[in-house]
């Protein structure tokens, strides 16, 4: 079962649960995959979801990071029971270990792939690999902070 099917079976299952706040939160998702397949004439597959899941992920964060300094706490709380259902569709998460070893995969393939030695303009081309591998499974700012200093120092 796709992740798209898997959100709409959610979404059918928090009706009949009649559980408002879980079905607002689903049907928020469904919007924004509905969007991104229709301004890209697109169907969604699971990277796509995944994308849009993160993308939805980070707004909530910022968004109670912006409630919590004004004293909403109402609203906190609601852009949290929310991230914690996006959270729900993400893929297990990596561990330091495993992100630490497709660090070294990624910085081994650039440095095969080319003659010179690891340097600045190295990074983007170790970050396009990791992005494709760790989608959805590692805080890729994390990630991308780590290869800085791994190649820098």
């Amino acid at each position: 079962m796709s992740l798209k099917d898997r959100i709409t079976e959610d979404m059918k299952s928090a009706m009949r649960a009649r559980e408002a706040e879980r079905l607002a939160a689903i049907r928020l998702l469904l919007a924004a995959i509905k969007q991104k397949e229709v301004d890209e004439r697109i169907v969604a597959d699971d990277t796509a979801v995944i994308a849009i899941v993160e993308r939805l992920i980070k707004q909530r964060k910022d968004s109670i990071e912006q409630f919590g300094k004004a004293g909403r706490t109402d609203l906190v709380q609601k852009e949290s029971a929310e991230l914690t259902l996006l959270q729900s569709y993400l893929p297990q998460a990596l561990s330091e270990i495993e992100v630490g070893a497709a660090i070294e995969a990624a910085i081994a393939e650039v440095q095969a792939g080319g003659t010179q030695a690891l340097g600045p303009s190295s990074i983007g081309k170790v970050m396009a690999l990791l992005k494709a591998r760790l989608a959805g499974r590692a805080d890729m700012a994390k990630v991308a902070s780590r290869v800085k200093t791994r190649i820098s120092g």
